[in-house]
This record gives structure tokens, sequence and C-alpha cells, in this order.
């Protein structure tokens, strides 16, 4: 009989290596927790399968062919392989050689991917990352192609075709540079609406945002004369000028030579998601940094 692997049950295969191991069919049996008549029928089929003995009885059990010889280490290889497929991959962060493609705004960069980058290099140095900058209008099919693993996004921007998680809330401050000369004042809305501001906007065209929707609320306006599609860009202006701007706390929080105070009107803030495609939602290793973003994001 031709062997078909299509044909074949793969637990003829279990029973072919437990006799190898034990030369025994009632020890076979014992080993694989069936009968010793269930493993003599397979022993039957075993031997059509492969048109031979395969094991001769012996007065202390069963001994093997020539052909059942050759066969031992081909079949134990094959269980082996299969056994390595059915158990669940252990990504060990330490181990592992990997490369991840990141989409991020200079904000996320600054926010989420700098920590990321820092902890990497300590726990999973094999590990690198591609930042690049978000493609708000390619980014789905970029991650149904593989060019971009995960994305550091806003809302509006996550389409249903995404995984998400929610890593937090953002929140604004005024900020302008140390020694600017309404650093000593205290920060009310005559003084925010006095003042000349910049503002980021993705494509630098916008001249309004989330202030001065609040601020058009109260009946007031303030100054932009400088739009910027970069925050930290935005944030050199502000040092080297007497330009302020209202910008995303984590950004400047531990930032130097910057004068930041609370701003005084309740300006709505954004959140910060990562998204990635489907393909990706139960590979060990980006489980694992999703994890670590999130953890480092809290």
């Amino acid at each position: 009989m031709v062997a078909d692997i299509k044909t074949t049950d793969l637990n003829l295969l279990k029973a072919f290596a437990a006799l190898i191991e034990t030369g025994s069919v009632t020890r076979a049996a014992d080993m694989l927790g069936l009968t010793q008549p269930a493993v003599s029928g397979m022993l039957a089929r075993l031997r059509d399968t492969f048109d031979d003995p395969l094991f001769v009885r012996t007065q202390r059990g069963v001994i093997p062919t020539p052909r059942a010889e050759a066969l031992a280490e081909p079949v134990r290889a094959a269980l082996a392989a299969i056994q390595s497929v059915l158990v669940p991959h252990v990504f060990e962060p330490g181990m592992t050689n990997l490369t991840i493609s990141l989409a991020a705004t200079d904000y996320a960069q600054k926010a989420v991917v700098l920590p990321l980058l820092t902890s990497l290099r300590h726990d999973a140095p094999g590990i690198r990352v591609a930042v690049r900058p978000v493609d708000r209008e390619h980014l789905a099919r970029q991650m149904e192609s593989g060019l971009v693993d995960m994305a550091l996004i806003t809302p509006d921007m996550a389409q249903d075709t995404m995984r998400s998680r929610h890593l937090f809330d953002e929140t604004y401050v005024c900020v302008m540079r140390d020694n600017h000369p309404a650093a000593s004042q205290p920060m009310d809305l005559d003084l925010l609406c006095a003042l000349d501001h910049g503002i980021m906007s993705h494509d630098g065209t916008q001249f309004r945002g989330a202030t001065d929707e609040a601020l058009a609320r109260m009946g007031r306006r303030r100054r932009v004369v400088a739009s910027i599609p970069s925050f930290m860009v935005l944030i050199e202006m502000i040092r080297c000028s007497d330009l302020m701007a209202l910008l995303p706390r984590r950004l400047v929080a531990e930032m130097t030579g910057l004068h930041i105070t609370e701003p005084p009107l309740a300006v709505t803030g954004f959140s910060k998601l990562l998204t990635w495609h489907e393909r990706l939602q139960h590979d060990a290793a980006h489980r694992w940094l999703r994890d670590r973003i999130a953890e480092l994001a809290s």
C-alpha cells in the first residue's frame, strides 16, 4: 500500500514511536493510555501502510525490522515538529531579534516612543524600532500590507479595520519662555488674548484650534501668528521669541527653560490610541510590545 498523508492517521506514528521506545506492545499501550488490542490493531495498520512487518515478536516483546529502524529517527523528528507547532510560542524579550514599524506624530515620538526606546535598550536590545510619520490617508493600507505594524494616533484617525487600545487622555498648559516679559504676570483671559500665539497644525495651514473654539464660546479671541506642523519646532520658536502656545502637558512636563501655567479656561484635550492590524492581534511579540507601551504611557 502506498502511504498518503491525507488518509494516514498521525496517531499511528505515535504508536510506532512508542513501540520503538518500549520494544513491547503492552508497555507501548501503557505509554499511550490505550489497551493492548488497540495498539495491536494500530501495528497492523502500520504494517499495511509501510508494507513491512516493522516489528517481529520475540519472547521479550518486539524488535524492529531494518525498515522500522530506518523510520525511527524521521518519525521522532516529525512528531517533535508537530508538537512544536501545537505548543504556544513563548516570547522572550531579551532573546528576540525583531524590527517593528511604528507610525507616530512628533508629539507621540517624544511622549511615548522615546520612553519605549529607552525601555527596549534595557529589556529587549534585539528589538529595533523604525519610526515613521503618520500618513493619515494611507495608514489603514500600510497596516494591511505590513508596512506599518502599530500607530500612535488620535481617535479621529482610527478606522474600523484597526484594533486599538486607549493609552491616555492629554490636556493643555500655557507655555512661554522662562524670561518672557509676561512670565511674572498671572495668566488670565486678558493676558492670554493679548499675547501672540503659535499653534501646531499637521499641515501648517490651520490658525484655529481647540483653544480658539473655547474662547469663541466666551466671546473672546486670541492672535495666532504662526502655524507650525511640528510641536518640537513650535517649542523652539517659543524659546527664542515672545510667542506663547497651549501645548500638551506631557510634552513639556520635563522641559527646562519654559514657563508653564494652567490655562485660564477649559480647553478640550485629546486621547492617544495605540492601533494595530488584526493580523498582529495574537502575535506574542507584539502583545508584549503593546503591553509595554501601555505600561510606559500610564
